[in-house]
């Protein structure tokens, strides 16, 4: 059984023993393979290593008992490691789910560990792995994801039975990072009472309200292209220069602070905005630490965001809301529907203990508006801009539907004409397909599931991962995918689409909440552009453009550049 061999002398047990080491070392191989292979709990590898001590003990009996501990306080040490690195491995072959093999540690997220591939190119290796399957398993490190390709199993989760997947399923350490506590990553129940609470922000009526602030930071943006274009600079960073419009956006409609990011270089929302994003090692670590054991982020004390960014987002929001109430300031914004929310949540003294919000709560939800709102509503009028310039037909069919549309609106762009715009909301929809906010929808299994008409039942606490982006470029439901179309938008083959296979703001009650809000915000910029330049791409254009393999999110690595050449009418 074993590949070994030692010579005794059995009839003279003081003559000395002959060992082949060389045959030793097989052994040590053959029993380090033994345990990989047959050892699937604690208890086992400890029975082994017992076995392999008194293997080593009978092997080793002329050498120091010196040399045996060591040798075997290594082979403990190695058993102990690889059952850290393995014990969750054997999860998909036990209830039979198709699975990607992974390696210790690592699991099958070995490439973006080490910066050498991005998410969205791991999750779209996955998903073509498990090629004709409704389902199958990865591991993100240690922990173990069911992937759920089917559109009928995604709705499920996302909608018909969103009871059993409430949760996102992403933690955070609360205590370390208090700016955390909000909407994205809170679970039930407070987040049905924070959605509730924070909802009435975004009905039809507020958003209209809103435009008026909302155009006044289209201006701005408009006077600072121009700005740009009398210095003979039409070259231009379409990221930047709408990141700091969003934030415009953000701050008067949100917050009620007028911020003047787009005329000021210097803002410092904008500085400290740009930073929640920005790829680093510290966010590559917390997510590294997090998919080891959750543990690790407990005794590391990982940042979500720089420590800078989250004492200046505190202190700023802080200061408004207790500026508004102080001095009884009352507006339709934002800021009043967090004010309404601390009345009900946290001062209201009737409500149970167990629903009751903290201070903190109301502040990080103001922070999460922020974060959430200008970095990705930027970024997708950014690609559409990209887009548009690198076809110049579809660039010329938006601008044509905008004029019609301004002819006969005395000229006026307001809410109503910006409704009406059914092509640039098509141009919109096949731009965030090509370029999804977020390339995943993470949920956790609030208790045990069955699908229905399926032999798969999902335990409790298992976590799900809905992979958007590779959803978004199968061409078994968008053909081509790699060609921008907005036609795929058209009524006609919306009304022919699978449900489930395009998700770019969620679905079901975790939909995100600005999602009208976004949508705004995005028509009246490329409005603003549209009707008075055109967008051609330049030589510091990059086709195709590359993603940062570092960010958490789709971010250009070397940014979106484009030549804007004034219309003349």
């Amino acid at each position: 059984m074993y590949n070994w061999y030692i010579f005794c002398n059995l009839e003279n047990p003081t003559k000395k023993k002959i060992v082949n080491y060389s045959r030793i070392t097989n052994t040590l191989f053959t029993l380090n393979q033994m345990k990989i292979v047959y050892a699937n709990t604690v208890l086992t590898f400890v029975c082994i290593e017992l076995v392999v001590f008194c293997i080593f003990h009978i092997m080793f009996a002329s050498i120091s008992i010196w040399w045996i501990s060591i040798i075997t306080l290594c082979l403990l040490i190695f058993t102990i490691i690889h059952y850290f690195c393995t014990s969750t491995f054997n999860k998909w072959d036990k209830i039979n789910v198709p699975y990607v093999q992974p390696i210790p540690l690592f699991g099958n997220f070995f490439y973006v560990a080490f910066g050498m591939q991005h998410p969205i190119d791991f999750y779209r290796k996955i998903y073509y792995d498990l090629a004709g399957h409704k389902y199958g398993g990865l591991f993100q490190m240690r922990t173990p994801y069911l992937m759920i390709r089917d559109p009928e199993i995604i709705n499920n989760v996302l909608i018909k039975d969103f009871s059993n997947f409430p949760n996102r399923g992403i933690y955070s350490d609360f205590s370390a990072n208090p700016l955390s506590n909000q909407l994205f990553f809170m679970e039930i129940p407070q987040w049905k009472l924070i959605r509730k609470a924070l909802s009435p922000a975004f009905t039809s009526g507020k958003l209209k309200l809103m435009y008026d602030q909302i155009k006044e930071c289209g201006d701005e943006l408009m006077k600072n292209i121009h700005k740009n274009f009398m210095k003979n600079d039409d070259k231009m960073e379409v990221r930047d220069m709408l990141g700091k419009y969003s934030t415009d956006v953000i701050g008067t409609c949100i917050f009620g602070l007028k911020l003047n990011a787009v005329s000021d270089d210097n803002s410092t929302f904008r500085k400290y905005g740009k930073s929640i994003f920005a790829p680093s090692l510290r966010t590559h670590l917390r997510e590294l630490s997090l998919m080891i054991s959750p543990t690790l982020l407990n005794i590391l004390k990982f940042k979500d965001f720089p420590a800078d960014a989250t004492e200046f987002f505190h202190s700023a929001f802080h200061e408004t809301i207790t500026y508004r109430e102080k001095n009884n300031i009352v507006r339709n914004d934002f800021v009043q529907t967090l004010i309404q929310a601390r009345n009900d949540l946290v001062l209201n003294k009737s409500i149970p203990q167990g629903e009751r919000f903290l201070e903190s709560q109301i502040i990080a939800n103001a922070f999460v508006m922020f974060a959430a709102g200008f970095e990705t509503v930027s970024t997708a009028m950014s690609f559409c801009l990209y887009e548009l310039a690198l076809k110049k037909h579809i660039q010329d069919r938006v601008r044509q539907e905008i004029n019609l549309k301004l002819s006969k609106n005395n000229g006026l762009i307001n809410n109503e004409l910006l409704i009406e715009l059914n092509y640039l909301d098509m141009v919109l929809a096949e731009t965030l397909r090509k370029y999804p906010p977020t390339f995943a929808l993470f949920r956790k299994a609030s208790q045990t599931y069955h699908v229905p008409n399926d032999s798969l039942t999902i335990e409790k606490d298992q976590k799900v991962i809905i992979p958007i982006y590779s959803l978004h470029y199968d061409p078994k439901y968008f053909t081509d995918p790699e060609v921008f179309d907005p036609e795929r938008f058209s009524p006609e083959e919306k009304a022919k689409r699978i449900s489930g296979t395009y998700l770019p703001f969620g679905d079901g009650p975790r939909i995100c909440i600005g999602k009208r809000f976004a949508e705004l915000e995005m028509k009246l910029a490329l409005v603003e552009i549209l009707t008075k330049f055109e967008v051609e791409p330049c030589e510091r254009t990059e086709i195709p453009i590359r993603f940062s393999k570092k960010a958490i999110i789709a971010i250009p690595e070397n940014g979106i550049w484009l030549t804007f050449k004034k219309i003349t009418y």
